[in-house]
């Protein structure tokens, strides 16, 4: 399992009306971290996410369906690699709640922030990423399908 840091983006969301929602999404894919240099670098480089040659991973969607009161699915382009494919993400809304909100120091009193989780599975080889090594007594060290599952808690700016 691998994690990216520095992530960001723009999320226009309203609660009453989830599907006028949007977003757009940058990782840096130099950001991944598994615990583990050596695997990071392996997946930095072009065996994988070739991240000095694409250093951006994005998604961008507005294509909203609604499925429960607070579920939903966000379809939008996902580039990876410089490949771009449509990506269905399978989105919850977990809520609102306020923080305490300090920058530099300075208590800007309470933050309101809205909470989400999203999953989607994609296949790998669609964005070029072909490498594979055996396993000494069979199988593959990476699957064809990837899980993806993301985490979200956006500042709300309303």
């Amino acid at each position: 399992r691998g994690h990216f840091k520095n992530v960001r983006g723009t999320l226009e969301f309203d609660p009453e009306a989830p599907q006028k929602s949007s977003v757009e999404a940058f990782l840096d894919a130099p950001r991944i971290w598994t615990g583990e240099a050596q695997r990071d670098d392996h997946l930095r480089s072009p065996d994988f996410l070739d991240a000095e040659r694409h250093p951006l991973i994005t998604f961008k969607g507005n294509d909203v369906q609604l499925g429960g009161p607070s579920e939903f699915t966000v379809t939008g382009d996902l580039t990876i690699r410089g490949v771009t494919h449509k990506a269905p993400l399978r989105v919850t809304y977990l809520g609102q709640w306020e923080t305490p909100y300090w920058e530099d120091g300075v208590d800007k009193g309470p933050m309101a922030r809205a909470g989400f989780t999203a999953q989607t599975i994609l296949n790998r080889h669609d964005f070029g990423v072909s490498w594979q090594a055996s396993l000494v007594r069979g199988g593959f060290v990476v699957g064809n399908d990837v899980l993806v599952t993301i985490d979200v808690e956006a500042l709300w700016k309303g």
